[in-house]
């Protein structure tokens, strides 16, 4: 027994550490060598031994390793190997990997994150938002916008222009902003905290636009002409891909080019393409001046090469070329920003309106992947942190300043809960944010962490506006100029669905991309099994699985390792308050790794369409990367005291995520038997982090109904209106006055306990406080103050019946279908 123990020891060890087949081999060689020259040859012994010749001589051996494993093996993955589109292809070379992979590792490489600089604007960019950012958000009325007008006001669009708005990724040489990263998420955050119309159609021409997409591909020629224009606003951009019977399957799409000789600008004969396309919800589409499309280029007269099919292409087309056709708006969840289809019929363009010129024929769609990450990345994770940082700040004063039998509603613990889980979902929105941003900055160009961001931004702001509307209550529900809330949780869908609806992002993008991109091996192998020299091919394989089996081997043992440790003995970053998190974190990367692996070659190319266990994957990848992107936020703000209730929540949450989602997979695998061997070696002591408990929710809520530094941290970079008259600046008003009063509240409740004064409302009791002397007339003018300012915060709007019947009158009237409406102002 001593020696089986030994023996397994050895085995451990040699796993943990990943040491070489070679060596490996003669380490247990010797162990056997030694219990011969103790034992002599018993039963065991021979066992032992004629196992360990029959694993490892012929795995030592190459050729024989190749004839009788790694060959056959490479046959069967061979002919298993799912087909991979074109489109499918080039998403997966799109980007690059950063800390994905290196969760996806099982091992990650702490120094990789912590070397990161944090996220800074320079004092240009600073300044702008200190001025013409502010100014915009002052600008902005909301129901104005998506009630009254359906649009921003016109002296708004002069002023996005003027500004140069839509050319904050444009460099200088051609009159652009050329901001950093960081300062486009500031940006769009800070608008989008005043109104998502704003937001939108400031986002749209710096994501996925011409204007990125001429940066990147664009010939000298197309630069020098477009983008002065699209940075000055003399041209309004739109991107048409979508399109009604293709959705998110480019490979579907219907629309076309085909190459051919055309008049164009009245010369004869001129090499071009003939356009037919149709799009829908195109933003910014109805008011474009300059439209991208993408559509499938075909030449059947060879007039290009020999090929037929020359794959997707992207074309910039002025939208007035004869053919193109401009619709009607689509109507977006009651927002206003302008979006809408356009359609085009026998549209004859020029070869040099291809994006990039005829070298960048058939790449449309690497093209497209290479540039959305922008979207994914920055544009729609500021407008959700913007969303998530104004609810926030606003229906936590709001709790603090709406009572309910005479107690605060944020003082119940039902409200609690909801406003913690406010604040901390905030506090890793805006860490997922900054950090993702800085890495853009340095350089990195993460696709599978784009999706993550997209995802997992837009879904956990759909969580907080909806807390934030369950405490907000019938003042959430009642629209009108005093509801600042209302139009934001209509509009949150729409965020949810553009750039890759959320429910294909999570099920195929994220894991179903990461699987192949972030694992050490997997792409290699696949690149190996599609070589054309089969000699070469399985020589490269041979090695590559080798390692791969090293790799799977030690995942399980360090798997295991970890689970009964509570992986405590890992080397990693923090101090007392963040190092369990980040322990935690490498011993799930371990665990996912892991699963990963049983979970590839248990179901092969069937876990393409496995999504509901690709989804628990995901989920799995994406709390990981943002408890990640938490502790590292603590970090580059000062790890300070204050913040510690949301450090605690927002890891807590995460990994507690995170482990949920591992167990699932471990329900899903196929194999069961084998699941619950390895769900032994995962979880050998059941789950170990545990949800914020009960202390945690009420210090976290508590710090959203106090005026402090924390609370200015947490929703710092947004819009604060002190103006008595705006929506927000009445809630900013009364939460402050409120505060100002509440130590007088307090004697009064105090004289009360000690029946000084009959019970009640403290206001009500006000002026018998002062003629008892228990406070002074300026301490009951600032209850009176407090009163008048909470009356104006809770009040909602009302309407006359002509007021409501208004614009449903012009709807049935056809002027709706026509132009915008007419103004109705409450």
């Amino acid at each position: 027994m001593l020696w089986i123990a030994a023996l397994l020891v050895l085995l451990t060890g040699l796993y943990y550490y990943r040491i070489p087949l070679l060596w490996s081999t003669a380490v247990l060689a010797s162990l056997l060598t030694v219990y011969f020259l103790f034992t002599g040859p018993t039963p065991l012994g021979i066992g032992l031994a004629t196992v360990f010749l029959l694993i490892f001589l012929p795995l030592n051996l190459s050729f024989v390793r190749q004839r009788l494993i790694t060959g056959p093996l490479f046959q069967i993955m061979k002919k298993a190997l799912p087909s991979m589109s074109q489109t499918e292809r080039e998403a997966l070379e799109a980007g690059t990997t950063w800390w994905d992979a290196e969760l996806f590792s099982g091992n990650p490489d702490w120094k990789r994150l912590m070397d990161l600089p944090t996220a800074t604007l320079s004092r240009e960019e600073q300044a702008f938002i200190d001025g013409p950012v502010e100014t915009l958000c002052a600008m902005l009325n909301d129901w104005d916008i998506t009630h009254n007008r359906m649009d921003l006001p016109e002296e708004v669009w002069d002023y996005i222009k003027k500004q140069k708005f839509c050319g904050i990724i444009i460099p200088k040489q051609y009159g652009g902003l050329e901001f950093s990263e960081t300062a486009h998420s500031e940006i769009v955050m800070k608008i989008s905290s005043r109104s998502s119309t704003a937001a939108v159609t400031v986002m749209v021409p710096n994501s996925l636009g011409p204007a990125k997409l001429l940066l990147v591909y664009g010939t000298e020629q197309q630069k020098n002409h477009y983008l002065p224009r699209l940075a000055s606003g003399e041209e309004i951009p739109a991107f048409a891909l979508t399109g009604p019977l293709a959705g998110s399957d480019a490979g579907a799409m219907p629309d076309t080019g085909v190459v051919c000789y055309g008049t164009f600008d009245g010369n004869e004969q001129v090499l071009g393409i003939r356009l037919n396309w149709e799009k829908r919800y195109i933003t910014l589409g109805p008011i474009a001046t300059v439209l991208g499309l993408a559509f499938k280029l075909y030449d059947p007269e060879h007039l290009l090469g020999d090929r037929d099919n020359l794959g997707i292409t992207l074309a910039l087309i002025p939208t007035g070329t004869p053919g193109v056709s401009i619709g009607r708006r689509h109507f977006p969840l009651n927002s206003a920003f302008q979006n809408g289809p356009n359609w085009g019929k026998d549209v004859f363009i020029p070869m040099d309106w291809i994006i990039g010129g005829i070298e960048q024929i058939g790449n449309g769609w690497k093209m497209l992947m290479q540039c959305l990450a922008t979207g994914r990345a920055i544009s729609l994770p500021a407008l959700s942190v913007g969303g998530a940082k104004l609810t926030c700040r606003n229906t936590g004063a709001y709790a603090r300043i709406r009572k309910q039998f005479n107690v605060p509603i944020g003082e119940f613990e039902g409200i609690e809960e909801p406003l913690a889980r406010m604040a901390g979902e905030t506090y890793i929105l805006d860490a997922a944010r900054l950090v993702t941003t800085a890495a853009l900055d340095n350089g990195e160009k993460p696709s599978v962490i784009s999706a993550i961001l997209k995802y997992e931004l837009t879904e956990r702001m759909r969580k907080i506006i909806n807390d934030g509307m369950d405490i907000q209550g019938g003042s959430g529900i009642c629209m009108g100029p005093r509801n600042y809330l209302g139009r934001l949780y209509q509009v949150v869908p729409v965020s949810i669905t553009v750039e890759g609806a959320n429910i294909l992002t999570r099920s195929m993008m994220i894991f179903g991309q990461g699987a192949i991109r972030c694992h050490p091996y997997l792409q290699k192998e696949m690149a190996a099994l599609n070589l054309p020299n089969r000699k070469q091919a399985l020589i490269i394989f041979d090695s590559l699985l080798l390692e791969h089996v090293g790799f799977f081997m030690h995942n399980l043992v360090a798997g295991f390792l970890f689970g009964l440790t509570g992986a405590r003995f890992i080397r990693t970053p923090g101090n007392r308050l963040t190092k369990r998190y980040y322990q935690q974190i490498a011993r799930f990367s371990t665990s996912f790794a892991l699963l990963a692996d049983f979970a590839l070659m248990t179901l092969g190319g069937s876990l393409k369409r496995k999504e509901r266990i690709s989804g628990q994957f995901a989920d799995a990848l994406s709390n990981l990367y943002l408890c990640s992107c938490v502790l590292k936020h603590y970090q580059n703000q000062g790890g300070r005291k204050e913040d510690i209730p949301l450090l605690h929540w927002a890891c807590l949450q995460t990994l507690h995520q995170a482990q949920q989602a591992l167990s699932e997979i471990l329900r899903k695998l196929p194999l069961q038997p084998a699941a619950w061997l390895l769900r032994l070696a995962v979880f050998p002591f059941g789950k170990p982090v545990s949800p914020p408990n009960d202390r945690l929710i009420h210090q976290t809520a508590s710090l959203l109904q106090h005026d402090s530094e924390v609370r200015d941290r947490l929703t710092q970079g947004i819009y604060v209106s002190f103006d008595k008259e705006d929506a927000t600046g009445r809630i900013e008003a009364a939460f402050k006055a409120v505060l100002a009063a509440a130590p007088v509240e307090a004697k009064i409740r105090q004289a009360q306990k000690d029946k000084r004064l009959a019970k009640g409302d403290p206001s009500a009791m006000a002026e018998e406080a002062v003629a008892q002397g228990l406070i002074s007339d300026q301490e009951a003018g600032l209850m009176a103050l407090a009163g008048q300012a909470r009356r104006a915060a809770i009040d909602v709007d009302d309407f006359s019946p002509e007021e409501m019947l208004g614009k449903q009158a012009a709807s049935r009237s056809g002027e709706s279908r026509k132009s915008i409406p007419e103004v109705y102002t409450v």
